[in-house]
């Protein structure tokens, strides 16, 4: 080998600045450690709430020593920021994809206008996306061309306004405005990211991630660490749209006579009844005379006599709110005042009120309800756009508040906004996102200088939180979190303990199993492993990836798969010994003859992983990025490294290096098996096998598609003891309706939830909805004292509750759906232009793309008949995409193992009607059982210690190594001569 010494002096460089990456990580890993023990030291697990006290505690640690120099070199913030990334699925936390409303973009760049041609055309717009890829931008503009008639986007009272009249005049034309609204609809999509960017900066979470989905107006946002699920998901779906209104109170008469009215306006229209109700409600009444009976009854009393009066109580004395109600009611008279011909029942004076909920105090059952002066634009007397600036504090009866300064025109306005409250003795309700936060009255007369504050019930994170987003600025637009994945970090401690244990076997095994075989020779390939292992982890650090579960299998997978490259050197090797070569020589053309056989191996293998980033996402994404770095890291540790330890081992005098041991020394030598004679038996296996696949795909049972695919939610939940999932199942249907499944998941005390209730409404709420309905039906089962907040993602000590949630909303289904499409038909063709460049021949294309196709209905088939049956999730979702790519990806490493040797034995002694391709074959049989026998172990590894969430995975790729290693011998290369077979028997075929 030329070049030894740089080589040697690369590999050392390489090996130095792994270390040097990988040393942030043992650092932050070591104080981190400190700082638990401390904080467990500090507080007994006596202390009421002793896990966040702790958590609290150990964080506190964290800051007072950050900055303390650790080795010379670094401090511990400074090593946190260059430690190696963890997925959520290895430390917890949140990961969202929100979807910033382009409509609501459009509707502001409009100035809101009434026009009806646009109107028209968002709405057919908001149609056609249910069914569409195409943009919301680009269908909203089709659909403005189908309805326009002589109406222009450059019209007065659409995009020719006042706010862009200077880019936008009348005389344009629609195709030069719409490169102009393209433009602004980006602009305020990366206004929209910088705004949520300083968000997350003030989360004080560590290592955020925050990146663009091209322009289809999607922000992936990944908190990792993230605890507090709720705070954090509030914080990036609120708009911070704050405003100021004044309220009406509860003694207007015209707004009392308006629920008398809607009441009886619902009792018509919700339970139409012959026999007349008896309601002795006199135009004269007040809201509050109309209440007094209701409140002596219990809060969720609701006769079918008063649909809405029955769920509301007098507001509390003092407050300005119009009533009180249920938490549990909000949803439901909220529907019920916005409905049009309720809405129309508002007298006169009173025609353009907006009804407004408080944000109750967390643990509430009561909610408030606000009546606002509106007008017919239904704008606000003061916006958020005046607030300057905006400080959490505490207010004069030391409770968390936010204090709040304008500018110039925000303290006019509010002085005289104060003015009129304090004139007619009404209140002033602060609202943000559509809840009032608090309606204080004025006592003094008008307040100048601009400064407010918001108090309330408040926790002291909820006024970081408020006074952070107000800061950072409105959303241009609501962002509504379409996709979701929490998890907790208890269940990521266990994907490390898991993760970690598969990788010990695995390595094990393989370390053993190349000594066992290869003697001294698997020594030194048993260093390049650990070598390759060390530099896999530390080009991972220093490119700032992250590691996810599937990561940590791709880095496994690396394990069993580098192993195939000093495999097929050291078979060379020995068949050049046997030859008669000297041993520097044999090792020489050991080395140079399995060279293109290496390369396009991995080559193959490489490319499906490329495409498995490039349409993956989130952990998917992430079992890619190590693959491809394991690739490019085995290539250099097998084909230089081992060369450098073999060279140097050969290179004293006396030294033997035989490349096996006395027990594998003869395997697998003087092969002369007849494949090609056996294959119409295989030819008719395999049609039985992929006939039965296809009616069972397509016709009897087909496949359990996961939320990914269908949309929807779903839960992972473990309880102390084992529960019955069909009772379970049964009783959730009743509360969600058909379509929930539950499953056991993994043991017999956890199980995995997915339902599609309400899958087309986004929305915290919604969210929490869901998780109070689980906690009410699933409380039964769960320990005695367990709350809500026990029972929700949480603290890292936690054991029981939900573990894992994800969300997939309708839209983004589809395009996950789509991208493994692509995926997958994007490999083979990718795959079937490669073979063809190397090998010459459409031929040997062609075998291998049907290989491929063979072992992937299989292996689809294999799913469709046991998923019923097998004790572990089956559903196919991204994951099985995955592992479906790396099953093409490795199935082409076999088939092209065995082309390539076809290929240098034909070109040597010809075709001779085939029997060259059968002694090839025989020639790489050492090889395909050592290497295929070692990837299975590994794959065993991991599915049985790799924990529940692989198992699926891992049985696919299972299958999927043996089915691809019977198709590379007895599909591909029967398919590739049958192909061939008059032009070999004809002696036409030259060799490339």
């Amino acid at each position: 080998m030329q070049n030894k010494g740089l080589v040697r002096l690369f590999a050392l460089l390489f090996g130095l600045v792994s270390i040097y990456q990988l040393s942030y990580t043992f650092i932050t890993g070591k104080i981190e450690s400190d700082a638990e023990a401390f904080a467990v030291n500090g507080i007994s697990e006596a202390e009421e709430d002793y896990v966040a006290k702790r958590e609290a505690l150990e964080a506190s640690y964290l800051d007072s020593i950050g900055g303390n120099p650790v080795l010379g070199y670094t401090n511990y913030d400074d090593a946190k920021t260059k430690e190696l990334n963890k997925g959520l699925d290895l430390k917890g936390g949140i990961n969202v994809t929100l979807q910033i409303s382009v409509k609501d973009i459009l509707k502001g760049l409009a100035n809101n206008t009434k026009n009806p041609v646009f109107n028209k055309a968002l709405a057919d717009a908001d149609e056609a996306s249910k069914s569409s890829d195409d943009t919301y931008l680009e269908l909203f503009f089709d659909a403005f061309d189908a309805v326009k008639g002589d109406t222009k986007l450059a019209a007065p009272d659409i995009f020719a306004n006042k706010a862009l009249s200077d880019e936008i005049n009348f005389q344009m034309t629609d195709d030069e405005v719409k490169p102009i609204i393209r433009r602004k609809i980006d602009e305020s999509v990366v206004s929209a990211f910088e705004v949520l960017r300083k968000r997350i900066d003030g989360f004080g979470v560590t290592q955020p991630n925050i990146q663009r989905e091209g322009n289809s107006g999607r922000i992936l946002v990944e908190l990792p660490g993230a605890r507090d699920v709720q705070r954090a998901q509030e914080l990036l779906s609120s708009t911070a749209q704050l405003e100021f209104w004044e309220t009406y109170e509860q003694s207007n008469q015209s707004l009392g006579q308006f629920f008398v009215n809607a009441n009886e306006k619902l009792q018509e229209i919700l339970e139409p009844v012959e026999e007349e109700v008896v309601a002795d409600a006199t135009p004269e009444s007040e809201i509050d005379s109309l209440l007094s009976d209701v409140a002596e009854d219990s809060l969720d009393l609701s006769t079918q006599a008063n649909p809405l009066i029955g769920k509301l109580l007098p507001s509390a004395p003092g407050s300005h709110a119009i009533a009180r109600l249920a938490v549990a009611d909000t949803a439901e008279v909220g529907a019920y005042l916005r409905m049009p011909e309720i809405l129309r029942l508002l007298p006169a004076d009173v025609q353009f009120t907006r009804f407004v909920f408080e944000k109750p105090p967390k643990d509430s059952e009561i909610a408030e309800l606000y009546a606002l002066k509106s007008n017919r634009d239904r704008t606000p007397r003061i916006s958020g756009d005046v607030i300057t600036d905006a400080q959490d504090t505490f207010d004069q009866f030391n409770k968390p508040a936010v204090t709040m300064s304008m500018n110039t025109r925000g303290a006019r306005e509010w002085e005289k906004l104060t003015g009129d409250a304090f004139n007619n003795q009404t209140g002033i309700a602060i609202v943000l996102d559509n809840k009032v936060y608090t309606a204080p009255g004025v006592s003094s007369g008008p307040i100048s200088g601009g400064r407010s504050e918001i108090t309330g019930t408040f926790t002291v994170n909820e006024t970081k939180d408020i006074a952070n987003v107000l800061r950072a600025g409105k959303l241009p637009a609501s962002a509504e979190i379409i996709q979701s994945e929490v998890v907790g970090p208890s269940l990521g401690q266990e994907a490390i303990d898991s993760g970690f244990m598969s990788f010990l076997i695995a390595m094990g095994f393989v370390l053993v199993w190349m000594i066992f075989y290869y003697g001294r020779a698997g020594i030194f390939a048993d260093i390049a492993l650990i070598f390759n292992i060390l530099l896999i982890f530390g080009v991972l650090t220093s490119l700032g990836a992250v590691l996810t579960l599937p990561g940590i299998a791709g880095i496994v997978l690396t394990i069993g798969m580098s192993v195939d490259a000093n495999v097929l050197i050291f078979e060379r090797i020995k068949e050049e010994l046997a030859r008669g070569k000297g041993k520097a020589q044999a090792v020489a053309d050991g080395f140079n003859n399995a060279l293109s056989s290496i390369l396009d191996a991995n080559i193959t293998t490489g490319l499906t992983a490329i495409i498995l980033f490039v349409f993956g996402s989130g952990p998917i994404k992430g079992f890619a990025t190590t693959l491809l770095i394991g690739i490019v890291t085995s290539l250099f540790t097998a084909i230089f490294v081992t060369r450098l330890m073999v060279d140097w081992y050969i290179a004293k005098r006396g030294r033997e290096l035989a490349f096996s041991t006395p027990i594998t020394k003869n395997l697998f030598t003087n092969l002369n098996i007849n494949f090609l004679s056996k294959r119409k038996i295989a030819y008719v296996v395999s049609f039985i096998l992929v006939g039965v696949s296809v009616v069972s795909l397509f016709f009897v049972n087909g496949l359990q598609q996961g939320v990914d695919f269908i949309g929807g939610r779903s839960y992972q939940i473990r309880f102390e003891n084992a529960v019955n999932a069909s009772e379970i199942a049964s009783g959730l249907n009743d509360v969600f309706g058909s379509g929930t499944q539950v499953k056991t998941f993994g043991e017999a005390n956890q199980i995995k939830v997915t339902t599609p209730y309400k899958v087309d409404v986004e929305g915290i709420e919604v969210d929490n909805e869901i998780q109070n309905k689980l906690y009410t039906s699933l409380q039964q089962y769960l320990p005695d004292g367990t709350s809500f907040e026990d029972f929700t993602v949480g603290a890292s000590e936690k054991s029981i509750g939900i573990l894992q949630s994800t969300k997939v909303g309708p839209t983004i289904a589809d395009d996950i759906k789509q991208n493994a499409y692509y995926a997958i038909l994007g490999s083979l063709a990718v795959v079937f232009l490669y073979i063809l460049l190397r090998f010459k021949r459409w031929q040997f294309s062609l075998g291998a793309v049907v290989a491929v196709f063979h072992d992937v209905m299989i292996v689809l088939g294999i799913f469709s008949l046991t998923s019923a049956i097998m004790p572990f999730n089956m559903e196919i979702d991204q994951a099985f995409i995955a592992a479906i790519l790396t099953v093409i990806g490795y199935s082409l490493n076999d088939t092209v193992v065995v082309f390539d040797r076809i290929r240098e034995v034909v070109g040597l002694k010809g075709w001779k009607g085939g029997e060259h391709i059968n002694q090839a074959l025989n020639s790489t049989l050492s090889r395909t059982l050592n290497t295929s026998l070692t990837t299975l172990i590994v794959l065993l590894a991991i599915f049985v210690f790799g924990g529940e969430s692989l198992r699926g995975f891992m049985f696919a790729m299972i299958v999927g190594v043996l089915v691809g290693t019977y198709s590379s011998v007895f599909i591909a290369t029967p398919i590739m001569f049958d192909s061939l077979k008059k032009k070999i028997v004809d002696g036409k075929v030259a060799v490339a």
